[in-house]
């Protein structure tokens, strides 16, 4: 087969969810002849895009707060993706050009891509998403990123999700990914909602565990009606113990609010759970950071800080107590990014001077911490500092 047939050829692989590194690709190169110059590092990019336009082509309200963008490729398709993982989705709001990761909904056996959004009462990009974008729109898209997926190489044959509120996103695409190919380990869904309005897909999901089993639904509503004969409460150890058969042999997997974390992971430390059994979604800065362990006390949220950008005139002020990548794009300074939750490392950037506060979640290499880079998506910072982009 000709390269250039293999270039074209290869996006039909999507259908599958099929990722391949530019290693696999170099590889897979490597003992050609006669190859046509810069056709591998086409192959690469057309697999492995930095930017993707995808035009809106259908709005599904599925709760009075949450909505979903159905996006169809314009040109090219869509990048392969892992189900569970997730896109940015770059906007412009208010003058503002910013963007948001948002897990994909749709399972990747599909051409489209749908993004769940759940407008968030004090959001930014949410509200926009769920009150101004409209069918016709077009967005630009990152390629897929993170590892919050099923490997059935390491994972077991037994899944347990545990899901609050939006963070349903990335299971709805894994259990429409099974159903899809007929073929996928067992799963239980352990799904936490503060009201019963407020679930998302429920009809779709009863209707996969009445017809598929290997699918099991449980619902967990924190304030329910009165006439609702389901579980009341939350995802915490009474509740995980009374759901679960048993905990040994199965992989966990847990997405939602920054709170869910802890309440979940030490349910699960108490019923005997390996952490490498467990797979916790990165879920972005949190709600409020004074409330995050390890927060100077002294320092007041609404303390200003300076920011300068060295090598330039730039400097502005910031909020101590919002993520620096916001102030950033805010005063027009663009930096790439992709995660906004200190996990990729794409918004990577030097600190010159001063001091920033960066949660314990935030990945950093040991060579980071040496040469003092930080992670402007989850860094705030605690006085006047300058940067190096």
């Amino acid at each position: 087969m000709a390269l250039r047939d293999l270039a074209d050829g290869l996006h039909d692989v999507a259908s599958i969810g099929l990722v391949l590194g530019k290693q696999m690709v170099a590889d897979s190169l490597a003992d050609v002849r006669d190859v046509e110059p810069g056709l591998p590092d086409e192959l690469v990019e057309r697999l492995h895009p930095r930017r993707v336009p995808g035009r809106v082509a259908e709005i599904i309200e599925e709760t009075a707060s949450t909505r979903t963008l159905r996006l169809v490729p314009v040109g090219e398709p869509f990048p392969p993706f892992r189900a569970g993982q997730f896109f940015a989705l770059l906007c412009e709001v208010g003058g503002v050009r910013t963007s948001r990761a948002y897990s994909v909904s749709s399972p990747p056996t599909r051409s489209y891509l749908d993004i769940t959004v759940r407008k968030m009462p004090s959001g930014f990009v949410s509200v926009y998403l769920c009150e101004e974008a409209a069918v016709g729109d077009v967005f630009e898209l990152s390629g897929p990123g993170g590892s919050f997926y099923h490997e059935p190489m390491t994972d077991s044959r037994e899944l347990v999700f545990l899901a609050g509120g939006s963070g349903v996103t990335p299971f709805m695409s894994m259990v429409r990914s099974f159903a899809d190919l007929d073929a996928g380990p067992r799963v239980h869904l352990v799904y936490g909602s503060r009201t019963l309005d407020d679930v998302i897909f429920e009809d779709e999901l009863a209707a996969m565990a009445r017809t598929h089993e290997s699918f099991r639904l449980d619902l967990v509503i924190s304030e329910p009606p009165d006439e609702f004969s389901g579980c009341r409460g939350f995802l915490d150890a009474p509740m995980l113990s009374s759901l679960l058969d048993g905990a040994e042999g199965k992989t966990f997997f847990i997405c939602g609010p920054h709170a869910m974390y802890g309440l979940c992971t030490g349910a699960l430390e108490g019923l005997g759970v390996s952490p490498a059994s467990v797979k916790k979604e990165a879920s972005g800065p949190p709600p409020d950071i004074t409330l995050v362990e390890g927060w100077p006390k002294k320092i007041k949220p609404s303390k200003k800080a300076t920011v300068r950008i060295e090598g330039t005139r730039s400097s502005f002020e910031a909020l101590c107590g919002e993520p620096l990548l916001n102030s950033l794009e805010r005063n027009g300074v663009a930096v790439e990014n992709l995660c906004r939750s200190g996990e990729c490392g794409v918004c990577r950037s030097q600190l010159v001077s001063g001091e920033v506060f960066m949660p314990a979640s935030v990945v950093l290499r040991k060579a980071d911490v040496a040469f003092g880079y930080i992670h402007p998506c989850m860094s705030y910072p605690l006085g006047d500092i300058t940067i190096r982009l």
